[in-house]
């Protein structure tokens, strides 16, 4: 049974843009999944739930921005349970260029010392690991990996990814000749003609941070460079991401491209829109968290996992 993994941030490397002028309209779309659930269950988090964090004397230092906002923020708010016995998940706390081994020393000396991780074999506890936990015949490090929630950056890529057909420096020199494609290389809040593009279009690679989001904000459709489906952008419990933005495969080239998205119907593009435009503010980091921000909707889904527990035995990995 694979461990839950949450994403943090998006991390798609900004591109090129599809330009076209786009009407305006209204916000009224839902960006939800179930909308009439999501307030009830957000302000129910925000009143009753609590998580312990077991104390370390290490330094805790995540490179990730996002990871170290997270880790920052849940430090000084309110959902920290003062007593172990209030909580209704644990946090386990380790820098990221940790050892494998020394991962599984931690859970045995949290295993010896408390009695939080045995009750449920760690399927009550979460942990930051932009990188994942790697294989280990040792008990401890496997069920860390394959019962406990794992806290991530998007995209989890592990590996490298084999494009057949055209490679991405072929793509962009082929939109790059054609009018109708505007490829930039400034950061997205930079860029003005972003507010009357129609398309925006990024690579599925872990290379940048939050121009997705700033897209999104400013009405401009994501579509995603990618030639396998897509199983971890963030908030996929929570957000409509097929109705919010196109996948579509590398091998298509430049024409196939534009086929796609010219056959994209303007009424499911304006709902697309509007949907980006409402979810926006979901995936963004402040100093200073902020109702319904990204601090805030990681912490969301932790409390909507609280009551997923799992009993695993070792024979099972």
């Amino acid at each position: 049974m694979a461990a839950f993994t949450f994403s943090l941030c998006f991390l798609l490397s900004f591109t090129f843009l599809f330009v076209l002028v786009h009407p305006s309209s209204s916000s009224s779309a839902s960006p939800y999944l179930y909308p009439s659930t999501f307030s009830m269950n957000y302000n129910k988090m925000l009143t009753s739930f609590k998580i312990f964090i077991y104390p370390t004397t290490q330094r805790i230092t995540f490179y990730s921005p996002s990871a170290s906002n997270f880790y920052d923020s849940v430090l000084n708010s309110a959902f920290i349970a003062q007593e172990p016995e209030e909580a209704h998940l644990f946090f386990v706390v380790f820098s990221p260029e940790v050892s494998t081994r020394s991962q599984a020393r931690l859970v045995r000396e949290l295993r010896t010392k408390y009695p939080y991780w045995n009750r449920t074999l760690g399927a009550d506890h979460f942990f930051i690991s932009p990188e994942g936990i790697d294989f280990s015949s040792d008990r401890n490090a496997l069920e860390l990996k394959k019962n406990s929630v794992q806290i991530s950056v998007f995209p989890t890529v592990s590996g490298y990814l084999k494009w057949d057909g055209k490679t991405e420096e072929e793509l962009v020199e082929e939109l790059r000749l054609d009018s109708e494609f505007v490829v930039e290389t400034e950061p997205l809040d930079q860029l003005g003609r972003v507010k009357t593009s129609k398309f925006c279009l990024f690579f599925y690679e872990a290379e940048s941070t939050a121009d997705l989001t700033e897209a999104m904000a400013a009405g401009c459709v994501p579509v995603v460079i990618v030639d396998r489906p897509v199983q971890d952008f963030p908030l996929m419990d929570v957000l409509r991401w097929s109705e919010m933005a196109l996948l579509i495969g590398n091998r298509r080239g430049g024409q196939g491209l534009k086929t796609v998205l010219g056959g994209v119907p303007e009424d499911r593009y304006e709902r697309m829109r509007e949907l980006c435009v409402a979810a926006a503010h979901h995936m963004v980091w402040n100093a200073e968290p902020q109702a319904y921000d990204a601090f805030h909707m990681v912490i969301y889904q932790l409390w909507m996992r609280r009551h997923t527990i799992r009993y695993t035995r070792r024979e099972e990995f």
